[in-house]
């Protein structure tokens, strides 16, 4: 679990690559300072696995369905990418619940100055839309941003000057895709919505009834 405050930029120093899958070298320092094999660590908002490590770099492997569902197939060496540890217990909740498994990715359209501040548009897929919401959370390649505006196609956030100092967010430009994980409350909330269907029977619990007896 993660909490989309970004630890640190690392590098990607390494990238071999297999017929579907890839393993990934990833230059760092403060992730690695209390690093173990087995840990989780995000990059670019996607949760990956500690295979292996030295004093400054790290390898993850990456399956096939996280190469599909996430723009790290399009990393290179040289690339720069957000790094996050899992949450500590003891840590403090500085952005909001993370999981770092991607539900998809968006496509910036629009990046504006204002003032401080930098506005970022972006474009998704309706899948991942009806998720997002004004005011609610949204991590972009594991950053979590408040969202501002939301319209049927995209949605527009704002990073201000220390967000853009410590993160690869400052580097996107227009046309640039990013990794969206969507509020995990959202999803939940929706699946337990939907009434189950099983082979024996069916069940006679609707959305209109719910709304029918209060719920």
């Amino acid at each position: 679990m993660f909490t989309g405050i970004v630890e640190e930029i690392g590098k990607i120093a390494g990238i071999q690559k297999g017929a579907k899958s890839a393993v990934l070298t990833i230059q760092a320092e403060k992730v690695l300072e209390d690093v173990h094999i087995g840990d989780s660590i995000a990059v670019n908002g996607v949760c990956l696995t500690v295979t292996s490590f030295e004093k400054n770099t790290y390898t993850a492997d990456v399956m096939n369905e996280t190469l599909q569902r996430s723009s790290l197939g399009s990393l290179s060496v040289g690339s720069s990418v957000n790094l996050e540890q899992a949450m500590a217990a003891n840590g403090r909740f500085g952005g909001h619940i993370v999981s770092g498994h991607i539900d998809g990715t968006g496509t910036i359209t629009q990046v504006k100055r204002d003032d401080n501040a930098i506005w970022y548009t972006i474009m998704a897929e309706a899948s991942l839309m009806k998720y997002i919401v004004e005011k609610g959370s949204i991590t972009i390649d594991g950053i979590s941003l408040t969202v501002a505006t939301v319209s049927d196609t995209d949605f527009q956030v704002s990073i201000i000057p220390h967000t853009q100092a410590n993160t690869v967010l400052s580097d996107r430009k227009t046309g640039d895709v990013v990794n969206l994980e969507t509020d995990i409350i959202g999803k939940y909330v929706e699946k337990l919505l939907q009434p189950q269907k099983t082979p024996e029977k069916e069940s006679k619990i609707t959305l209109e009834f719910l709304a029918e007896n209060g719920f």
